[in-house]
């Protein structure tokens, strides 16, 4: 009898994982869709909203390839976001390269600078290397200041930059073509994100954040892997910073404060802080959240925001993905059900 049922199993849950990959294939599909429509629908102005809130999700993803899933916890991403602001705007000012390809090359430094930090890093864990992480996005403004890169970075004045317009301005208006330019970086950005957390890596990562002692005794480097997701981490953070400094027009130190190291641990927690589809969520609840306490009020809009923020943990304690999850979980539920009744 045992041995009747083992063949009858695989193939239910053979159709179970492939009713699922469609369903997560087909609302991808609508996403993307409605990603490219959108911006035709609203105005330049919420347009250019639309182009911060994909800049920020690519940087909620790299916060939640360290936080959530491989437990780090940062709050020193913003250093990493200023980094790419600023590597960009040297690149393009200083060396002459078009601004599409900056956003690899910024990648790549902020890797080696994310990298060389996780290194020492990796002794750390918990509130200490929440603390390190800390100190470093309280520095890095301070940096930025110093007198003698002031010929790279502008000092306290900063830096300007030449926002990029469209090809095509009768097709295209400037900030579309701003929108459209991040929203391909960002796909391929989650698309490479998805394929690393799905495999061996990704598990590899889980383990490390469940248990570190105990991957350590499965063969996993720890310290390597930890320092190379730091490195992945700041990669991701420092193209969106490329991007929203492409945006934006203008950077300054006084742009990169601790509060956009706590805006995206924010967003991160809100979304999901281990799931990718929720760095979308998180992204605009940084970006329109703060626009909307301000307009309900305009003497104490910090409050009202902490308190929507409670409110979204409050509703939502694993994010919008966990509430989602949940759903998910309780339509199953009901639908074996009514399948049994």
């Amino acid at each position: 009898m045992a041995s009747a049922e083992v063949p009858m199993a695989a193939p239910a849950a053979t159709a179970g994982s492939t009713r699922r990959v469609g369903r997560a294939s087909r609302g991808l599909a609508a996403l993307f869709v409605v990603a490219i429509v959108l911006p035709f629908l609203v105005s330049d102005y919420y347009v250019a909203k639309l182009t911060q809130v994909v800049v920020y999700a690519i940087a909620l993803v790299g916060l939640n390839l360290l936080t959530g899933f491989s437990g780090q916890i940062s709050l020193g991403n913003g250093a990493f976001y200023a980094l790419g602001a600023y590597a960009s705007a040297i690149l393009m000012s200083k060396v002459g390269l078009p601004y599409w390809a900056t956003p690899p090359l910024v990648g790549a430094i902020c890797f080696i600078v994310g990298y060389l930090f996780g290194r020492p890093a990796a002794r750390l864990e918990g509130i200490y290397l929440a603390l390190a992480t800390f100190a470093l996005a309280i520095t890095t403004p301070q940096i930025l200041k110093l007198d003698a890169l002031a010929p790279w970075t502008g000092g306290n004045q900063g830096v300007q930059i030449v926002r990029r317009v469209s090809p095509i301005p009768d097709q295209i208006s400037h900030d579309q073509w701003r929108y459209f330019f991040c929203l391909v970086v960002a796909t391929a950005m989650f698309v490479i994100a998805w394929n690393l957390v799905r495999g061996r890596t990704g598990r590899a990562l889980v383990a490390l954040r469940d248990h570190s002692i105990g991957a350590g005794t499965m063969g996993i480097s720890v310290a390597s892997y930890k320092a190379v997701t730091f490195g992945v981490s700041a990669m991701y953070t420092g193209i969106a910073g490329a991007l929203g400094a492409l945006v934006a027009g203008f950077i300054s130190p006084d742009s990169f404060e601790i509060f956009v190291s706590i805006q995206l641990l924010v967003g991160g927690v809100v979304g999901g802080i281990d799931s990718l589809p929720g760095t979308l969520f998180g992204a605009m609840f940084i970006e329109f959240v703060p626009d909307l306490a301000g307009k309900l009020s305009k003497a104490a809009p910090f409050a009202l925001y902490g308190v929507l923020l409670i409110v979204c943990m409050v509703v939502m304690p694993g994010g919008a993905a966990g509430l989602v999850r949940s759903a998910r979980a309780w339509h199953a539920r009901r639908s074996l059900h009514r399948t049994r009744s």
